[in-house]
């Protein structure tokens, strides 16, 4: 039977699905044979595959069959979470030992479970981290986002509910200049409080990007032109409500931009696109100026018409960065590099008893 590996985290959006990539990879090329799947499934493929797409994406980067890839037990979505909470089933047994009895028909290796994306969801269908664990005996490795020292009390928790089981911590979206000081001061200190580190991992505005496609789905919004760029990956927003001077010099200091302004700042739309801009987003009332479109066209950034105000659309994009799937393949390629730069594993592999680590 494979070891079970469970990868989790304490809050939503911690960057588990980077770190999975990264260690897949560095356990293939160690000649480790891996299982991977996600008990609970958030983005199910279309039919009665059971495979989430999520696990889906990472197979296909990682070259792995399908048949080293783990169907899911549930879907998390609200009308089978109001489904099971009218019927008051909270049971477990039935999908864990399911997963269990599938995990045995394999020989030795590797069986890596992305968890889901907090200590607690999951609790309503017998699958959350804890649970998982517990039924499958596995150790668990969190990705936790990091701050400043405030940050541990989720670790602390995570902690007192896993005991052994937790494995140990990679610190993710720490502050560029904080790097240094957190690898010398808090790894030491999580690490007598018996949470190894096995990383520290820098935040990345490209890990953190969408793509223009995603931002108009969002904001159901018209795209007017360069249909055929709306893969383009934006890092950071730009709101353009100064004067056209100030304007050009703003946007001369940024990168991957998605620009927001009103529909009658033509002077500001036109400057946005001569900058490193991905997408031009117009709000408000009236139409662009036909000179608009075709310098658009030219420099091949997609144009956005949205029905809400600037604020709203701030506050869309907002919530957009860094709440998205990792399903590019430049995010994955940089996802890879960043864990090898970044982490060592060798601890984990030793505590495994993995035959390719030994």
């Amino acid at each position: 039977m494979p070891t079970p590996l469970l990868i989790g985290s304490c809050e939503p959006f911690s960057g588990k699905s980077a770190v999975v990539l990264g260690l897949a990879r560095q356990l293939l090329h160690l000649g480790a044979v891996i299982r991977f799947g996600k008990p609970l499934a958030t983005t199910p493929e279309p039919g009665a595959t059971g495979i989430d797409a999520d696990v889906r994406f990472i197979a296909q980067t990682l070259h792995l069959d399908d048949d080293h890839l783990l169907p899911s037990l549930a879907v998390l979505d609200p009308d089978n979470a109001r489904d099971r909470l009218m019927r008051g089933d909270l049971s477990s047994d039935p999908a864990l030992e399911q997963l269990h009895q599938t995990l045995i028909g394999f020989g030795d290796g590797l069986a890596l479970l992305e968890a889901a994306g907090s200590l607690s969801e999951g609790m309503l269908y017998g699958l959350s981290l804890p649970q998982l664990a517990e039924g499958l005996d596995a150790s668990v490795v969190l990705v936790h986002l990091w701050t400043d020292s405030s940050s541990v009390d989720p670790l602390l928790q995570a902690r007192e509910l896993l005991g052994e089981r937790l494995a140990g911590v990679v610190l993710n979206a720490v502050s560029l200049e904080a790097v240094a000081r957190v690898r010398e001061d808090v790894q030491p200190a999580l690490e007598r409080l018996g949470m190894p580190v096995y990383g520290v991992m820098p935040r990345s505005p490209l890990l953190r990007s969408v793509t223009v496609e995603e931002l108009g789905r969002r904001l159901e919004a018209d795209v007017l032109c360069c249909r055929d760029r709306l893969d383009l990956l934006v890092e950071t927003l730009s709101i353009g409500a100064m004067n056209v001077n100030s304007a050009m010099e703003f946007f001369r200091r940024r990168r991957n931009m998605a620009v927001v302004t009103g529909a009658d700042r033509t002077d500001i739309q036109l400057a946005a696109l001569e900058a490193s801009t991905q997408c031009l987003i117009l709000t408000g009332a009236g139409d662009p100026l036909p000179q608009l479109i075709n310098r658009a066209e030219e420099l091949e950034v997609p144009l956005l018409k949205v029905e809400h105000d600037t604020l709203t659309t701030v506050e869309v994009i907002e919530r957009a960065f860094g709440h998205v799937r990792l399903h590019e393949s430049v995010k994955a390629t940089y996802a890879v590099r960043l864990v090898e730069e970044h982490c060592d594993f060798s601890q984990l592999f030793e505590r495994l008893q993995l035959p390719a680590a030994l």
